[in-house]
């Protein structure tokens, strides 16, 4: 059999992990126990699938050496070896227990990096080794955070359960945080780190997407998955073959794949039927309307500055005014949005993009020495190599 791409064999572990990790806590009633022995599976079909092919029933397979590892290393607890030998596969798992999973690993208890680490590892199925590739961490660092995050929900004794109606809200929010996040880890990484990156979007649209399939009814997921996809059908355009950014306005918008931005489009309408807007929902929109733009020149900057006085009222940040902002000077011009920008001084003095935003809007106004000591400033800021091989050409040109 040909060997099988990596990526192959990430997609169909990923796609059975979570359902064995989720059918296994409910049978053994132990997270960490469950845990270990899925990593043990994913790792022994890491090793031999590349060598064997991916077999017919790769769920099959995953949890019968799940099962095999817990009967060889857990014998001396004698009712779950019982337990455990006797269930047969596949145990479906009723929709809650996916739920279940998600939301513990995401519990507030614990630190955003350990429930970052714990879902990446517990309901995509990624190994140690692969977390720490994907956040240019050491693996020793990742499988810290992964131990205390287990010993955590088990000390602590976290409900392995889908919260109560009146926590749901506050404990969806956390979960699309850590969505949220990946998307914005994979999506802002450099163009040296594409392959990276792009596992990182990947797990967050299939985080996405599973939650959006649990729970379809709830429109922040529907609007967080769309923001998802629309950025994903961009990103052919985003780099030059060496790594370099390509700025949206100049980007080949027949490399945007035009049926994954109607598909997300779509989403976004469904969601907005509800009535029920939030920050998701309305950072879509955003992007859809960039999207749909069959030219730069084409883009509706008065219905962005509108969605992003929307998304202050939702959610106010600096951030967004600083966006708001960017969006402002393609409507009133550079003069009106850097008096904007420069209300925002205190708050971002020490984020990259204020000063390189500030940059442009001062190049815009022949202000020229203003504007490469703001790009200085951004260069010593931030640490992406993309985004500083992006200043360096700017203070170059100037």
């Amino acid at each position: 059999m040909t060997e099988p791409s990596h990526a192959e064999l990430a997609r169909v572990v990923r796609d059975h992990s979570g359902r064995l990790a989720a059918s296994l806590i409910h049978l053994v009633g132990d997270f960490s126990a469950a845990e270990d022995l899925v990593q043990d599976a994913i790792e022994a079909a890491l090793t031999h699938w590349p060598v064997e092919g991916i077999p017919d029933r790769p769920d099959a397979w995953l949890y019968t050496v799940a099962r095999r590892r817990g009967l060889d290393v857990l014998r001396r607890e004698s009712r779950y070896r019982e337990k455990l030998a006797l269930v047969p596969w596949p145990a479906e798992p009723h929709p809650d227990d996916r739920l279940r999973l998600i939301f513990t690993c995401c519990h507030p208890a614990l630190p955003r990096t350990a429930q970052v680490a714990l879902t990446l590892r517990v309901v995509c199925g990624l190994t140690t080794a692969q977390i720490a590739r994907a956040f240019l961490i050491p693996e020793g660092t990742v499988g810290q955070r992964i131990t205390r995050a287990k010993r955590k929900i088990s000390d602590a004794g976290i409900p392995y359960r889908v919260p109560s109606a009146d926590e749901l809200g506050a404990r969806l929010a956390e979960v699309l945080a850590v969505i949220y996040l990946l998307l914005n880890e994979g999506y802002l990484s450099s163009g040296g780190q594409q392959a990276q990156s792009r596992e990182l979007v990947d797990d967050a649209e299939f985080l996405a997407a599973l939650l959006h399939q649990l729970m379809p009814t709830e429109p922040e997921i529907a609007g967080l998955l769309a923001l998802i996809r629309l950025h994903r059908a961009r990103a052919a355009a985003r780099f030059t073959p060496d790594g370099h950014i390509i700025q949206l306005r100049d980007q080949d918008r027949s490399l945007w794949n035009k049926e994954a931005i109607a598909d997300a489009t779509r989403l976004i309408a469904r969601a907005s039927a509800q009535k029920r807007p939030g920050p998701y929902q309305v950072q879509a929109a955003i992007v859809a309307c960039h999207a749909e733009a069959k030219r730069w020149e084409d883009t509706d900057w008065t219905q962005i500055v509108v969605l992003y006085d929307m998304l202050l009222h939702l959610s106010p940040s600096p951030v967004t005014r600083l966006h708001r902002a960017i969006a402002l000077r393609y409507v009133a011009g550079p003069a009106a949005a850097l008096s904007e920008v420069d209300t925002l001084g205190t708050a971002l003095g020490d984020y990259h993009l204020f000063h390189a935003t500030r940059a442009e809007l001062l190049r815009d106004l022949d202000r020229v020495e203003q504007a490469r000591a703001a790009d200085q400033r951004a260069l010593e800021l931030t640490a992406n190599p993309a985004e500083q091989s992006l200043l360096r050409q700017r203070l170059a040109w100037t």
